[in-house]
């Protein structure tokens, strides 16, 4: 039997790897720091499954249930007897699950870049920055305590701010970053007043504790209301704001479209297969206590979830770059994971949807990575991420073009592949919860089919005849290995039982296919499938005139419905002008003022009374004898009235 505290070296390995390329990469040949990086992150990956597979095979089950293991854990700070921050790991069915997506989608994205990134100025900085990224999310997952999670949660903001910013010279990139930075960090200050609130509710920021079912902890705070609600509910709520900003769910999503200015194994790596769904993580991590003291909170992230999913459902119809499609893309399939987990009771079928939730995380997973690594080879051979620039290119990257249709089946839901087995659960879930909902995700499976198949029929078939500046050419192996592995694993991702390793109370529970709900979604994305077929497989006028007769639909879709927009008048034209503007007159005029006039005030007595420190004895003679005769008169005066 396997000794677990090995897998403290997952998170070290990676952070080891930062710092050596950080600090000397530069005086190592480019190419070795690539293949430096990569051979760590295949060492984390082997450790990552081998834990796994000891969790849910040889460990991990007692009596039929999956049970938390701590299996490496220190205190780093006492706050009080029983208040402590600890860091350590901490193995359970998602822990592990998360393990093997985070390692594979880092290993894969590490071995791409080294073809991707070949000849770029600061390649082994990049590598640096995947470490950093890697050993940060690792650390996230692994959490013992909620508090430990924050800490890397922000490292996880930075990794992705050097990330996005890689191009430093390019200002798109620049203002993306920042722009990625500052509204996580809006977030990410609800969740740390959330996890205060939380600890001083129930005295502990421990993860076995908090989430115990039969233990207090997890039930103090409900009965005390504070506006209407639960102070539970409050916390958990600001907590969920942490994950909606990680996540970019709305209204946070806009910094996400953005991000796609960082180079696209970044986009692969951070904005679709890891760091996005770390608000899924989290929110599956609390499930217990959002269940149990905020059912409440639970409904509410199922209804952004559902409308997060169908709005950028539709705004990826109309993008025409090839990264930005992927990105709302991966912002509706990360609303169909919170929905899920909304929608979810607790224990066996009642915990469908947190099951489903996993599932289709650790699925697309696979395939987004995929997608967005198959989206670079195509701009690694044509110099564009610009849509309406490509077509024809299955002749010339007959790999990608497959790997790209395999991808984009499993995202439509097209069974035997992946994505049918999980987004059929997370409907099925919907279905029993909310019809409405459930009715909005049967219109976002429809779309999601027709606009991933725009972007493929688009790219790859369209105009044939397309003159590119050169001839377009397939990938280098380290591009291509990884585009066929993740194609395998997004064939067969599908069929683990994952009701018998992920669920919401550790328990297993027999799975089945509910045929009313699974037919009719596979035919809506089929449909889907053929109107995009119809209308872009050749050149043809039907797009303009679909365009022109949803005239107003697709312009406010094509411009984001003005979210950012929104956003700047608020912020410019109001925070600036009504608030930003009186506050820093009050500062200059009224604080700076006051110091200002005191410190003009001494000053002017300090220059008035300068001659009483002049030096020359005559003077202190002077005032010494002349005080001397003011004190002895007034003493006369004094004595003799």
């Amino acid at each position: 039997m396997m000794d677990l505290s090995i897998s403290i070296w997952i998170p070290l390995i990676p952070l080891f790897m930062f710092l050596l390329i950080g600090l000397f990469g530069h005086r190592f040949k480019p190419l070795v720091s690539g293949v430096m990086g990569t051979i760590g992150l295949g060492v984390v990956a082997i450790l990552s499954y081998t834990i796994a597979y000891q969790y849910f095979f040889v460990q991990g089950k007692v009596d039929g249930v999956y049970h938390k293991i701590i299996a490496f854990n220190t205190v780093w700070l006492n706050l009080t007897d029983k208040l402590h921050i600890d860091l350590g790991v901490l193995l359970d069915p998602i822990a592990a699950m998360m393990l093997v997506v985070v390692s594979t989608v880092s290993f894969m994205v590490h071995l791409y870049s080294i073809g991707y990134m070949h000849g770029e100025k600061g390649f082994h900085r990049f590598f640096a920055f995947l470490s950093l990224f890697s050993f940060s999310m690792l650390g996230l997952v692994l959490a013992t305590n909620i508090f430990q999670m924050y800490i890397f949660w922000e490292l996880v903001g930075v990794s992705s701010f050097l990330l996005i910013g890689f191009y430093y010279t390019k200002p798109s990139a620049v203002a993306a970053s920042k722009k990625a930075f500052i509204v996580t960090r809006f977030a990410d200050l609800g969740f740390l007043i959330g996890i205060l609130i939380l600890s001083f509710i129930t005295g502990t920021f421990d993860f076995i504790t908090l989430t115990d079912t039969s233990g207090e902890a997890i039930r103090q705070g409900a009965t005390i209301g504070f506006l209407g609600m639960s102070v539970m509910t409050w916390a958990m709520l600001l907590i969920f704001m942490g994950g909606a900003g990680k996540s970019a769910m709305f209204p946070l999503h806009i910094w996400l479209p953005d991000a796609m200015e960082g180079p696209t194994p970044v986009s692969a790596l951070i904005h679709a297969a890891t760091m996005v769904v770390a608000g899924v993580y989290l929110v599956a991590r609390m499930f217990p206590v959002f269940h149990t003291s905020a059912p409440h909170a639970l409904e509410i992230i199922a209804w952004i979830g559902g409308f997060t999913s169908l709005f950028a459902a539709v705004i990826a119809c109309t993008q025409l770059d090839i990264k930005r499609v992927l990105a709302f893309s991966t912002l509706s399939q990360i609303g169909y994971m919170m929905l899920a987990l909304g929608v979810s009771g607790y224990g066996g079928e009642e915990g469908l949807g947190f099951m489903a939730s996993n599932f289709h995380l650790f699925t697309h997973a696979m395939f987004k990575a995929l997608l967005f690594l198959g989206a670079g080879a195509v701009i690694h051979a044509v110099h564009s991420n610009v849509m309406n620039e490509m077509g024809g290119l299955r002749k010339y990257l007959p790999i990608t073009h497959i790997t790209f249709l395999i991808a984009c089946l499993t995202i439509a839901g097209v069974p035997p592949f992946s994505g049918f087995w999980s987004k059929d659960e997370i409907l099925v879930a919907a279905f029993h919860f909310n019809k409405i909902l459930f009715a909005v995700e049967y219109a976002v499976a429809g779309l999601t089919a027709f606009y991933m198949f725009r972007l493929y029929f688009t790219v790859f078939w369209g105009k044939d005849d397309r003159h590119y500046h050169h001839t377009p050419h397939e990938s280098p192996l380290t591009m291509t290995i990884p585009l066929m592995l993740l194609a395998v694993a997004s064939i067969f991702a599908g069929f683990i039982p994952f009701t018998e390793l992920v669920t919401s109370d550790g328990a297993a529970f027999e799975p089945h296919i509910d045929y009313m709900i699974a037919v009719p979604s596979v035919l809506i994305g089929i449909v889907g499938i053929i109107v995009a077929m119809v209308m872009y497989r050749k050149e043809n006028g039907m797009p303009e005139k679909m365009a022109n007769n949803l005239k107003y639909l697709y312009k406010w879709s094509f411009n984001k419905f003005y979210i950012d927009e929104v956003y700047m008048f608020i912020t410019k034209k109001i925070i600036f002008n009504y608030i930003s503007r009186p506050v820093a007159w009050f500062d200059r005029h009224i604080i700076d003022g006051t110091m200002n006039g005191i410190a003009g005030v001494t000053n002017l007595v300090s220059f008035e009374i300068r001659g009483f420190q002049s030096g020359q004895l005559q003077k202190y003679a002077f005032v010494f004898v002349t005080s001397a005769l003011a004190l002895v008169l007034a003493f006369i005066y004094l004595w003799t009235n």
